[in-house]
């Protein structure tokens, strides 16, 4: 399971106009804010974004400036492979360490939906363990050893969300590293990242 919401682009104005200061051609922009605040790049500006965008990192670097901020619920199991994103990026996260004991432990707090029946029992049977410990620490928060328990127990499969800011550039790298991933997760982050402003022209540069 993975969700990815409040999902805000920033800063295109600014990294367009830097796409031009090597040949300083700011005469030649031709972009502008519609009614509702969106900014449009014009003809001219857009053709010299897909110019750059298709000619390699090196030629790209206005892309490290068009910053992306979204709200990713993904699995633990999920952020492991995220986290090799980890340049260019920046994330804040809901506390395991500080917050898990602070709600009961329910089924859908974990990515479950590809298991089969006899995996979700398990799984079911590891919740109801769980959330014995968390109402152990509840009443007792002097004990550490639920809270461990809880901590060492928690499997990978339990949801976290994650405010996430990112680039161009490295979504780029993250659409075409995982877009056919066998991980169902990646699928549902490359088709958010593929309705973004101009991802087709300046993100999916491949297709």
């Amino acid at each position: 399971m993975l969700k990815a919401e409040r999902i805000s682009v920033m800063n295109i104005e600014n990294a367009v106009r830097g796409a031009r200061n090597p040949l300083n051609s700011w005469d030649r922009s031709d972009s502008h804010y519609d009614e509702n605040g969106n900014y449009i790049l014009g003809e001219n500006d857009l053709s010299l974004c897909m110019r750059l965008a298709k000619s390699g990192s090196d030629h790209r670097k206005y892309l490290r400036q068009i910053f992306v901020s979204i709200d990713i619920t993904a699995p633990l199991y999920w952020w492991k492979e995220f986290d090799t994103y980890k340049v260019g990026t920046v994330a804040n996260s809901c506390s395991t360490m500080h917050k898990i004991h602070s709600k009961p432990f329910e089924l859908d707090d974990f990515s479950h939906e590809r298991m089969d029946e006899g995996s979700v029992e398990v799984l079911k049977v590891l919740i109801d363990h769980l959330e014995k410990e968390r109402q152990k620490f509840c009443e007792n928060k002097e004990d550490r050893t639920p809270w461990h328990n809880m901590i060492q127990l928690l499997p990978t499969s339990y949801n976290q969300m994650r405010t996430v800011t990112l680039n161009y550039e490295n979504l780029i790298n993250i659409y075409y590293a995982r877009k056919n991933h066998k991980l169902a997760e990646w699928h549902v982050l490359c088709d958010a990242i593929a309705q973004l402003p101009y991802a087709k022209e300046l993100i999916m540069t491949k297709e």
